[in-house]
């Protein structure tokens, strides 16, 4: 229900994420998505590994310069959201007890 593995390829320059995306769409089946702020473009794979070799085969024969490229799964997080759609709560915080307040005695 969540979507499997992802590619996710960050580019040495915001200039080409036009070129990034459309270089994408031939090494992958899925639609690309862009994230210009992080300079970014992402598209579902089915072929894990093999796809991150076709991504930069053929970004290197665009002479598209990255930064980073991985292969990225579902975090239990994805799968909490996509559920319920909602972000899980995080639970690192101790929460302050309830009903209770601290005062200080004045003297």
């Amino acid at each position: 229900q969540v979507g499997g593995d992802r590619i996710e390829v960050v580019v040495a320059h915001g200039a080409d994420l036009d070129g990034a995306a459309a270089a994408l769409a031939l090494a992958v089946s899925g639609e690309v998505t862009r994230d210009d702020v992080r300079r970014s473009v992402v598209a579902p794979v089915t072929t894990g590994s093999a796809a991150i070799v076709a991504a930069v085969r053929v970004l290197d024969e665009r002479g598209i310069g990255i930064d980073d490229i991985a292969l990225r799964r579902p975090t239990l997080d994805d799968v909490f959201l996509s559920l319920t759609g909602h972000v899980a709560a995080d639970e690192s915080q101790p929460a302050a007890p309830a009903g209770r307040s601290r005062r200080r005695r004045s003297a």
